[in-house]
Formats: C-alpha cells, structure tokens, sequence
C-alpha cells in the first residue's frame, strides 16, 4: 500500500476525506472523479486482510443487503464479483437463511425473492475494497495522520489541521467530507468555528455483543450451509439474539447479543450456553460440538446515534458529512455498510450538476446524504426504542402505532412470499418505507392467503447432518 499515489495538479479541485473507513473510501472513489482527492486517516491500515484498529467491531457479524449491493456495483464495478472470487458469499433471501424475527415467527424459506445479503468478514470486505479503491488515480492516502480540526470560519471550511508521530500541518481544500465513522468530532469542530451545536438523538437499548469464531463443522462448507439468526424481540426486558454467518476459509463467525440485564459475556465457558438459551437453542445446538478458533470478542458502543446535521440553520460552504458519521446504528440491522455506499452515491448524484467547490455544495451534499440515513434509522429507533431506558423519552404514539404495523408485516412476510418481497425491498435499503403499506403487503394482510406458522426452525435433516459430521 502506497502513500504515494495520486499526484496532484493544479487544474483540478482539491478535497479532503476524513477517515479511510469504507465510507471514506466509497466517498474518495467519487470525488476522484472531480478532484484530487486526500484521504487523512489516523491508523496505519494493514495489508491484505487483516483487523484495524479503527474498527474494534470488526470481529462481529456484518453483512451487505442487496441495496447496499447495488450500491457498490454501481461505485465499483466488478467489486462485489471480486470478493465472491475470493470466498465472500451472495445468499439468497429467504432461501438461504434459518431465520426467527424479533415477533417470534420463523420465516418460510421461500425460493423466488430476488433478495439477497453478501456474506464474508469484515476483515475482508474492507481489505478488497481498499484494494480497489487505492489504486484508482488521483487519490493519495495519507495514514497515521490525525485530523485536529477544520480551518476557515462560520461561513466555509477551507481544510483541515492534521498531526503525524513527526509534524503538524495544514491542508487546504475545496471540499471536506467528514467520513470519520460514530466516533466524529464534526460538531466539535464546528463549534470550534463558531458555529451552534448540532442537533443530536440518542437511542441506546444497552445491547452487549459477543462474538466467537469457529471452524465449520462437518460438511457444511460444500453444502452452503444457511446463515441463522435469531433476532431479538423488544417486547422482552432483555432482548437477546444470535446469528451464524458461514465466511470464507470455513469458517462460522458466531455473533450474540443481549441487552440491559441479559448481556452476554467474554468467558468462553459462557457462550454456547448463552446460545442455547436464546428463545430457540438452534444456534447453541450447532456450535456446542464444533471446534472454536478464538477466545470471545465483546462490544458495548451500539447505540444508535442521530446528527441533524441537514437542519443546522447556519452551515459553512466546502464541508460534509457522510454515513454513520451522521448515523450510528445498533449493529444488529446491518445497515452501515449499505448506508455508506448509498451515502457515496447521494454525493455522486449532487456532485453531477454541481462542481466541488460550487457555492452551497457542502449544505446540497448534507441534504441528498440524509434520506439514506434515515431510512435506515427509521428501521433501527422503531424497534430500540421499544427497549426500557434506551431514550430520554419514550416512544411516541405513532412510533408505538408503526412499531405494531411493522410487527404485522413481518408476520405477513412470513407466511406469504408476496408480502415478503415488499418487506425485504424496505428492509434491503431498495425501497422507502411506503413499500410496506403497497397492495403487496395490503391485500395479503387483509386476505390472504397466508401459510401456516412454522413451528421450528426450518433447517433441513440434511443441514442437521452436516452440521453434526
């Protein structure tokens, strides 16, 4: 990895990215179009794949819904075919998942969505796309370098301080994009130039993870063994969940969760019966007799975390805010790394009819990035919400009334396979939140017809055995 690329030139704009997290990167693949591009980020980031520092929920479970897929395709073609060549996953939704939603129904494995997750550790979906994204020309890289601040004042950001191990220095830009994940110091900094406090909501269900890795028992590997998961149900004073995500090199990463008073923890001995004590023992039941490959990982910063960045009154030209740097979620939605490229592309969509350094971009840019991220966070605070002591105020009547909708189009989505693709077109990142309330969803909630409830989970005898060779 070089730090060397993407020399600049004086005919084209200049922009700063804050953070070589995937938005970051995603972000920098767009502006490169546009601009000489800098990426200023604090860690040294490692080589082929491996953990960072930056990202101490590496270790847990993530996926990519098929929005997020699109998303990346679209960004980077040939992305997602490069990380299936090198052991990543595109599972079928529902085929391909055992499945239980927070309501407590377990959702028929229907064959005919045109849904699907990409699947692989996190460790490798973001050395694949730095491997894609770093080589692209006119990016530089600039590691283990620390942003202390933005220069310029009320009205424009001009570029940002930064400090390595050697020297501090200042680097001047026509844009700034704040890709530096929930950790942001962005209203700090704005402050800093005199500008009021950002409005901020706080959603925290107190969710604990834990997370262990396996080798896959048995036969699992050749037989595409399903992804399980068993979703936490609010309505419990400690919702408590799990999933199975079969990775590459095979290899099962084994996620739980729990919130306030039903955490799991980091002893090893604890966690297959955690697992079994989930309100169906599958996930336990698969892992008790498979061989693990790591101690347990545990992570507490889940809470979902909303910067209003989009209704600041007063906001300085040259300067943005991208993904989960507007929006942190509990992890448990998989919806990060899809929300950052669609946030990519929102900058994309604004930066086709106006140049990088055009009057009033930073605040055009502000507003396009926010209907990705609320869709998201809708999805997210309509359940946390619902958990004792996740927000200074509870759940208002119509989050409460949306809340019991949602529940029912889950319901409905498990028993017919038409509801279940209006479900899965919100759910995926595709579609709005309207989709929900569309004829797909309507008639088969109101009329019919609708399957019976399964009672198990519907893993075939086959999948049994080979988890159990």
């Amino acid at each position: 990895m070089s730090d060397d690329k993407g020399a600049s030139s004086t005919r084209r704009p200049s922009a700063v990215v804050i953070g070589g997290s995937v938005t970051g990167l995603c972000a920098a693949t767009v502006l490169a179009q546009y601009a000489d591009v800098t990426i200023v980020e604090r860690d040294t980031l490692p080589e082929g794949s491996g953990p960072r520092k930056g990202v101490p929920q590496s270790r847990h479970a993530h996926v990519v819904w098929s929005g997020g897929v699109l998303a990346f395709n679209d960004l980077l073609p040939g992305f997602v075919d490069e990380l299936v060549n090198r052991g990543a996953r595109l599972v079928p939704i529902m085929s391909g998942m055992v499945s239980k939603a927070p309501s407590g129904v377990w959702f028929r494995r229907w064959g005919n969505s045109r849904h699907y997750n990409l699947v692989c550790s996190r460790d490798l979906f973001d050395a694949a796309l730095r491997d894609q994204v770093l080589r692209l020309p006119h990016i530089t890289l600039r590691q283990a370098h620390a942003v202390e601040g933005l220069t310029g004042d009320t009205s424009r950001v001009t570029g940002v301080r930064v400090r390595s191990a050697e020297r501090s220095a200042t680097l001047t830009a026509d844009l700034v994009v704040d890709a530096s994940g929930r950790a942001s110091r962005a209203p700090h900094w704005l402050k800093g130039l005199g500008l009021p406090e950002v409005a901020e909501r706080r959603v925290d269900a107190g969710v604990t993870y834990a997370t262990r890795l396996y080798e896959a028992p048995g036969s699992t590997v050749e037989n595409d063994f399903p992804l399980v998961s068993i979703q936490a149900d609010p309505s419990r004073a400690a919702g408590q969940g799990g999933i199975i995500l079969p990775v590459e090199d095979n290899k099962w990463i084994v996620t739980l969760s729990g919130t306030r008073g039903g955490e799991p923890t980091k002893e090893p001995d604890d966690f297959v019966p955690f697992a079994l004590g989930l309100s169906d023992p599958v996930i336990g039941e698969l892992i008790k007799d498979a061989r693990p490959l790591s101690g347990v990982t545990t992570t507490r910063s889940t809470a979902n975390v909303r910067r209003y960045y989009e209704k600041m009154e007063r906001f300085p030209e040259a300067f943005a805010v991208l993904g989960d740097a507007i929006a942190g979620y509990n992890p448990v939605y998989g919806h990060g790394l899809t929300v950052s490229a669609q946030s990519a592309i929102a900058l994309r969509d604004v930066l086709h009819s106006s140049s990088v350094g055009a009057p009033g971009v930073g605040r055009r840019i502000q507003r396009a990035a926010a209907r990705p991220v609320s869709g998201s966070w809708s999805l997210a605070v309509g359940q946390d919400a619902l958990y004792p002591g996740a927000a200074a105020k509870p759940p208002t009547v119509v989050e409460k009334a949306l809340s019991r909708y949602v529940d029912r189009a889950v319901a409905t989505g498990a028993r017919n396979p038409r509801a279940l693709g209006a479900l899965l077109d919100v759910m995926s990142l595709e579609k709005p939140a309207t989709r929900l309330f569309s004829p797909d969803m309507l008639i088969p909630m109101l009329f019919g017809p609708k399957a019976a409830y399964l009672d198990g989970p519907p893993l075939s005898d086959a999948e049994r055995k080979a988890a159990a060779s």
